[in-house]
């Protein structure tokens, strides 16, 4: 039992930054404890644990991991959504749009490469507000990448990209918003917006 409210706890927490201290005080168990479920959760691919981009430089980056429930349909049964209407409406839906999106990339990555993305993925957060939900690395290149719950996409999406220009020694690639729109579309001479139904 108390297991399984650990999942609800994860499943809750989805698309977002992880304190896992506050899970096992809401689950009632050890911070010990918490971390050796989290871990199983990672091992099994249920759960995966984003890392944010630093280096040695950047001292300002907040450095939580956000966590994300890789089944969408398991997270929403034990949070108790019982039909996509209901989700629809929720407060975590756009939580659970960026999850599903994640979860996409992370296959589809895994099954082209042969490798799981954990040395390639990361997100981006300053204490300054500016946020980039997932950064791809390709050598001394960075991808950044939005996902977004709504089918209009304008440059105001993509204003935390240039971020990622402060960064020494690496290079800003291409980047794309992944949103509800029905095509593929440019939003600057280097991003496009991208249909979620492409991935």
């Amino acid at each position: 039992m108390q297991f399984e409210k650990f999942m609800v706890a994860i499943a809750a927490r989805t698309g977002q930054l992880l304190n896992i201290a506050d899970v096992a005080k809401d689950t009632g168990i050890s911070k010990q404890t918490a971390e050796k479920w989290l871990s199983v959760l990672i091992a099994s691919n249920i759960v995966f644990a984003l890392k944010p981009y630093h280096n040695n430089v950047m001292k300002r980056l907040i450095k939580t991991p956000k966590i994300y429930f890789l089944d969408t349909g398991l997270a929403s049964y034990l949070i108790g959504w019982d039909n996509a209407q209901v989700l629809q409406n929720d407060a975590m839906s756009g939580a659970f749009f960026e999850t599903f999106v994640m979860g996409e990339i992370i296959k589809s990555w895994a099954n082209k490469n042969g490798v799981t993305p954990n040395m390639n993925f990361f997100f981006y957060r300053d204490k300054d507000g500016n946020e980039i939900d997932l950064v791809i690395k390709r050598g001394d290149t960075l991808h950044p990448i939005e996902m977004k719950k709504h089918i209009t996409c304008d440059k105001g999406d993509i204003t935390a990209f240039k971020q990622l220009d402060k960064i020494p020694d690496m290079k800003r690639g291409e980047g794309c918003v992944v949103c509800m729109a029905d095509d593929v579309f440019p939003i600057s001479s280097t991003d496009k917006a991208v249909g979620v139904r492409y991935l």
